[in-house]
């Protein structure tokens, strides 16, 4: 007898492997930070290819600092709109989250089959991205103590440098997120309050990756060289028989 097997793929991509030419070199997946459209659509069918998913399984976002989700279902013939989080229970259907220094949040309740990729931002995640996700994937299966979570590399608290009354505001709104950077400015470490958000919500196991996409130049980071590409997160339900 053969039974299907789904397990929970994460993936995190880096400057390297691609097509694009300087500054975007070389593997730009976003299509909306000024690249040549041909590279952006060789980069992502490479990223395809890598997974082993056919490009149109690959669901992208239209980012905009938002706290919406959608729930997708199926396959998308253009980026979900005016979205910063998606939720399928749908096997073998690809969640992409682009960055650049913002925080990419991959989670999944393996048991109900349900994930989630997210975009948290500094002003996402100010204004309750992550609990919208959190209710999002509670109302088509998960439970929160099921939840893994996977925040990807992103702009660490020893670099990412703000106006004393920004890291106090965010702070209000994101506890644990206010810090001081390496100079001794007011900064934010963003990964630092979304993991206490997480915890505080129940969810039962945070990992942090530590790179620092500013310090790091084999990551995209706008705030060290503006106009850049985009690294991506993928968080996807891999399917694959086994005999018994």
């Amino acid at each position: 007898m053969t039974t299907t097997s789904v397990r929970v793929r994460r993936v995190t991509t880096t400057r390297a492997g691609g097509f694009s030419k300087p500054p975007y070199d070389s593997f730009n997946l976003g299509d909306h930070v000024g690249d040549d459209p041909e590279a952006v659509r060789r980069n992502r069918v490479r990223l395809a290819e890598g997974i082993g998913l056919a490009p149109e399984r690959l669901v992208w976002m239209e980012q905009v600092h938002s706290r919406n989700v959608a729930v997708v279902d199926g396959p998308r013939a253009e980026p979900v709109p005016v979205t910063d989080a998606l939720v399928t229970t749908v096997p073998d259907l690809a969640l992409v989250v682009l960055t650049a220094d913002c925080v990419p949040i991959l989670l999944s309740d393996d048991e109900a089959g349900v994930i989630a990729a997210v975009h948290a931002g500094r002003v996402g995640a100010r204004i309750g991205i992550v609990p919208r996700v959190l209710e999002a994937m509670v109302s088509v299966g998960a439970r929160p103590e099921r939840i893994g979570a996977f925040l990807g590399p992103a702009a660490s608290g020893r670099r990412y440098e703000v106006p004393a009354a920004m890291r106090a505001d965010v702070e209000e709104h994101l506890p644990g997120s206010a810090t001081t950077t390496a100079k001794g400015t007011p900064g934010l470490d963003l990964r630092a309050g979304i993991a206490r958000q997480l915890e505080e919500a129940g969810v039962g196991a945070v990992a942090v990756d530590p790179r620092c996409t500013i310090e790091d130049e084999t990551l995209f980071s706008h705030r060290r060289g503006a106009p850049t590409g985009r690294l991506a997160g993928v968080i996807w339900m891999d399917t694959a028989g086994s005999a018994e």
